[in-house]
């Protein structure tokens, strides 16, 4: 099933709509209808559609605007137009926009059943395209020939004499006229859920189908060259007539790609971009350079696009680990605090993090602490404390990422002192009740948004999002929504500020929009619920 939502100012439009189809007929679930793109922006937020039937003259936000909105944010959401007669020059626009498919006031049930269906086969064939194996194995046994692929990566490897790569291009009929080159390396970072159930082939199909994406994204229609190098990862060299437009479209693609990968393989892969280089012949420094940033995924997470040029100039001084630091962590161990060996490690790891120091000198520091960790053992009784009676730390090479190294160190001291408790992580706990005082003490500023709690509290949106649901059982909107609401309905109660005065000290810069809000929340208009909340209050005191 296919999730679609309906934006329209008109009440009895949505509502039509909504009860014109059948939406599991034609294989949708209708997830909720919006009176602006303001409102639907921010519930999209939470549940993103797959289609979205829009009006285009609405008040806060209107159809083109969040059509641009969704297509930047969300670029594989089929938008379809609903528009008046008299509105031609709108539609002109949303077709520059590439919307899906535009529909004409009034819209008869025949005409929308006609586009679901139509929207329908179509993203079934895009799923079908993505993921049916067998053709994947058919393009598998016609892909590049292998002396074409092993030229290209002796190419991003080594610095190779012009009259050779000329040659070697010509043979291989590789075309890259412009001027400036970039490399882009793509690693899958592992295959999510299914990692484990997947047999030798199966990986192999995966990887094949990640490289059918880039080559679709990257390749030869963008004016790039894609080819798998014998280490797994995927290679793009990418060529523009001008510097700054050359990173801009490796940023660009790389994303359109990561995105493609989640949505359609349903795991992740991470990204390095490299520099920018005027000849082919430096294309190795390019390469070079894409590895190193892909080696970055250790500190930051999987599922990224990095380019090295945004993590250079940071402070890159090592990060010393105390003998303090290491007496916290024993001490916690010995009087069995999960919380207390949780926090010391995760403070340990968040240095590692900020330090952007290389991947091989952050396993020097894990080498240290496995040092610690087993010295602490063997005092305790030694490696039969483990289930599995083996040397625990002979994986420490076999991680990608930080985060998978705090993971496992915390697996380990929770065995040691007997706290197995499974995935409760105790930092994301304080992270929220951080965010919830941020909240509370910036909830007026208009401008407050999700990526103002996280700068504050130095972690990603995509995390931050996960665990603040989590603890508090709303999204950040749901959450500062609410909190703004409950300090208006306190200033209609005890103050005499004016709609608008109230409207501004909760951060509603537009009082109509914010009228609009907490008649939505509270079911009463602000002046309503004054005049309600006084006559309990008189009623109260008469009896």
């Amino acid at each position: 099933m296919y999730k679609i939502a309906v934006v329209d100012d008109e009440e009895l439009v949505r509502e039509g709509i909504e009860e014109l189809i059948h939406w599991k007929d034609h294989g949708f679930i209708f997830i909720g209808s919006f009176e602006n793109g303001l409102e639907a922006m921010e519930a999209f937020e939470e549940h993103i559609p797959d289609v979205v039937l829009t009006d285009i003259y609405m008040p806060f936000m209107d159809g083109l605007e969040l059509t641009r909105q969704i297509f930047d944010k969300y670029p594989y959401v089929k938008v379809v137009v609903l528009t008046g007669y008299d509105e031609f020059e709108y539609v002109q626009q949303a077709i520059k926009l590439k919307v899906y498919d535009y529909l004409l006031k009034p819209i008869s049930s025949s005409q929308l059943r006609d586009v679901l269906n139509k929207v329908k086969l179509d993203m079934d064939e895009e799923f079908r395209q993505k993921e049916d194996l067998n053709k994947l194995k058919s393009q598998l046994n016609l892909s590049f020939p292998l002396l074409r692929e092993r030229f290209l990566e002796s190419m991003v490897t080594n610095v190779l004499k012009k009259e050779v790569l000329n040659e070697k291009l010509a043979l291989f009929n590789i075309q890259l006229s412009r001027s400036f080159f970039m490399a882009v390396v793509i690693d899958i970072d592992d295959f999510g859920e299914r990692s484990n159930s997947f047999s030798v082939i199966e990986q192999e199909l995966m990887r094949f189908a990640v490289c059918n994406i880039v080559e679709e994204i990257m390749g030869e229609k963008k004016g790039g060259i894609v080819f798998r190098s014998r280490d797994d990862k995927i290679v793009s060299i990418l060529s523009s007539d001008d510097m700054n437009s050359v990173y801009a479209l490796a940023q660009a693609l790389s994303e359109e790609t990561r995105q493609c990968v989640k949505k359609f393989l349903k795991f992740t892969v991470t990204i390095g971009i490299g520099s920018a280089c005027v000849s082919l012949q430096e294309i190795a420094v390019s390469y070079q350079k894409a590895i190193s940033a892909l080696d970055y995924r250790f500190l930051i997470g999987k599922d990224n696009v990095i380019s090295l040029s945004d993590l250079e100039g940071s402070d890159k001084s090592p990060v010393e680990i105390s003998n303090d630091w290491e007496k916290k962590l024993v001490l916690a161990l010995k009087t069995g605090t999960a919380e207390e060996v949780d926090l010391v490690i995760e403070d340990c790891i968040r240095n590692l993090k900020l330090a952007r120091i290389p991947m091989q000198t952050c396993l020097i520091y894990i080498q240290k602490i496995g040092i610690t960790l087993m010295s602490t053992i063997n005092e305790l009784g030694g490696l039969e404390l483990f289930i599995n009676p083996i040397n625990p730390f002979d994986e420490i090479f076999t991680f990608k990422t930080l985060i998978d190294i705090e993971l496992w160190l915390k697996g380990i001291c929770k065995q040691l002192i007997g706290c197995i408790t499974g995935k409760r992580n105790n930092i994301s706990k304080n992270k929220v009740i951080l965010a919830e005082d941020y909240i509370m003490g910036n909830y007026s500023k208009e401008t407050l948004s999700v990526n103002d709690v996280c700068q504050h509290l130095q972690m990603s949106p995509s995390y931050f999002g996960t665990i603040f649901k989590s603890h508090t059982g709303e999204t950040f909107i749901e959450y500062l929504t609410r909190i703004r609401i409950e300090k208006a309905m306190e200033l209609l109660k005890y103050s005499d500020f004016k709609t608008y005065e109230i409207a501004n000290k909760t951060g509603y810069r537009d009082p109509h929009y914010f009228s609009l809000i907490f008649k939505k929340r509270t079911g009463l208009s602000s002046t309503e619920y004054r005049e309600k909340i006084r006559s309990e209050l008189k009623n109260g005191l008469e009896g």
